[in-house]
């Protein structure tokens, strides 16, 4: 029998992907293990690997297409033994519709009615209807379904515009093409929803009229853009968020950071490693959620998960977004190992080859500036983490030592907290444990 090859989820938060490139082509033969396909998230590109064996019969969504639901039919898969032109054949029929098609149906299905004869007065209302039973849009604008034609939902995505907002003329109030050239002039446009999200003060409509036409270009936003767009807004309307700033004397550790490195051996004529100040950041702040382990915390509604090791995102920018790979229980390893396994992260997360257990949980992250030569700034948390470190450029300052006045190198670090999670007094000492270890990098290797 002919089995259905489906969309995988790839995170558990995934709902819809991209099939990059099919390895396999039609008629080839399939052994378990075999990558099939690969399949590109809003974060990474992953290998599809066949669990079954077999032949490919027929490949039901082609390489490039964007926005396969997860669990949609994307090949057929022929069993041993089948013919794989009668398995592509047969198993058209048993391709499943895609959900938004099984909801259309549902949505129009009449109501059952009982074998009883019909009396004069229900037949009279079957003859003629009353407006209430015309067709009529969804009474429930706030519902996340929209009901509308292929190409309807073509041309919104082309025009920028959220169908939501888009008032249906079609059978049911279905979205159809003619709606979404009245909402390009701003006709027919609901006011957007304030459930759940933030209402612009704007339409994009009204945005654009403030421009002249051909004065500026549309760049539509991609997968990425929209789930950073989402995830950071939700972050912001639903963590209450206090902010902590210290200044670090860092010169102890610029001194150690330049000895390490020199002494570093040598392979094929390259150090081994080659540490950063970023290194040592990401290593202090894991001693440090170890030091104050009330802090190394995700808040959960049904209770705080307290974690055992820190397992430290760094922000990583990237065309069009950012991204945060973890290193896992950074407390354990040391500076060389977090240096060369962050490097390798950033690489592969830049090459969006990154595994989704390699940038999903974390128990807090990094975001460094510094390099842009950004003395100072606040970073937005990325739940279920409970807070995140912002550290700036590291420059000479004038400080008093003493009774006097000399230079030194200063660093300024914030430490943003959820603070459902960590109240103010334990932020000021989780943010004081860091200073403390960056300060003085020599208790970072006992």
């Amino acid at each position: 029998m002919p089995t259905n090859i489906l969309m995988p989820a790839l995170s558990p938060t995934m709902e819809k992907g991209n099939l990059a490139r099919w390895l396999k082509k039609e008629g080839d033969k399939v052994k378990s293990g075999d990558v099939l396909a690969e399949i590109e998230t809003d974060k990474a590109t992953m290998e599809y690997e066949a669990v079954d064996e077999g032949t490919l019969a027929k490949i039901v969504v082609p390489e490039g297409t964007q926005d396969v639901a997860v669990n949609a039919v994307i090949a057929i898969l022929a069993g041993e033994g089948e013919d794989a032109k009668t398995a592509a054949a047969s198993a058209k029929t048993q391709t499943p519709k895609p959900q938004a098609e099984k909801q259309a149906e549902k949505k129009v299905e009449q109501p059952k009615t009982d074998a009883r004869p019909a009396t004069s007065e229900q037949k009279a209302q079957q003859a003629s209807p009353t407006p209430a039973a015309r067709p009529t849009a969804p009474a429930d604008h706030g519902s996340n379904r929209v009901f509308s034609s292929p190409l309807a939902r073509r041309l919104a995505k082309e025009a920028g515009i959220e169908l939501a907002r888009v008032q249906g003329s079609g059978p049911h109030g279905r979205v159809i093409a003619r709606d979404i050239a009245d909402a390009k002039s701003g006709k027919g446009l609901r006011a957007a929803s304030t459930a759940g999200a933030i209402a612009p003060a704007m339409s994009d409509q009204q945005i654009r009229a403030l421009y002249d036409e051909g004065s500026y270009e549309v760049v539509l936003h991609d997968g990425m853009r929209r789930t950073i767009a989402q995830r950071l807004t939700a972050s912001v309307q639903t963590v209450p968020v206090f902010y902590e700033t210290v200044d670090c004397n860092i010169g102890k550790l610029l001194s150690a950071r330049e000895e390490i490195n020199a002494a570093a051996p040598h392979k094929d004529g390259k150090p081994v490693y080659r540490l950063s100040v970023n290194d040592f950041t990401i290593k202090a702040l894991a001693l440090a959620l170890q030091r104050v382990p009330n802090a190394n915390v995700s808040w959960t509604e049904g209770g705080m998960l307290k974690h055992k090791h820190s397992d430290i995102g760094i922000a990583v920018a990237l065309p069009g977004g950012l991204i945060t790979p973890i290193i896992r229980q950074a407390e354990l390893k040391s500076l060389s190992v977090i240096s060369n396994e962050g490097k390798d992260l950033i690489v592969r997360a830049r090459g969006k080859k990154l595994k989704p257990h390699e940038y999903q949980g974390g128990t807090s992250s990094v975001s460094n500036l510094g390099m842009y030569g950004i003395k100072q700034f606040t970073a937005i948390i990325n739940p279920p983490q409970a807070s995140i470190l912002a550290v700036g450029a590291g420059e000479e300052r004038a400080i008093a030592k003493n009774g006097k006045i000399e230079a030194a190198h200063v660093m300024s670090a914030t430490i943003s907290c959820d603070h459902r999670a960590i109240d103010g007094a334990l932020g000021a000492e989780l943010i004081d444990a860091f200073r403390t270890l960056i300060e003085n990098p020599v208790m970072m290797v006992v």
